[in-house]
């Protein structure tokens, strides 16, 4: 297979694959998915992780241009979720102080 040359296309379509593999993992979510069914522990899964070629495409600029891009908007929404998340749980307990107070007395 080394000897093989892929087409331009072959090789956009490998690249796109392999990109879109990547920006999986910068997934929490995925990478949850990933372990709680126990990929993680897998040897076969452990070794394409890595294969050499995928962690030449991972370091290649034109990717990490897009995984940049990619984490700061899956960490863009988590930071938002986590805010809106503690201004709830700031207003449920200011909502509970004045009720808590009212039962003490």
């Amino acid at each position: 297979m080394a000897g093989v040359m892929e087409s331009e296309e072959q090789a956009r379509n490998r690249f796109q694959s392999e990109l879109e593999f990547i920006q999986c993992l910068a997934n929490p979510n995925y990478l949850n998915f990933l372990a709680q069914r126990g990929y993680l522990r897998e040897k076969p899964f452990v070794n394409y992780l890595q294969y050499e070629h995928f962690r030449k495409e991972l370091v290649n600029a034109q990717c990490a241009k897009f995984i940049d891009e990619q984490q700061l908007l899956h960490w863009q929404h988590y930071s938002r979720k986590r805010t809106r998340l503690q201004q709830a749980l700031a207003e449920q307990q200011q909502q509970q102080l004045p009720h808590g107070n009212a039962t003490a007395k």
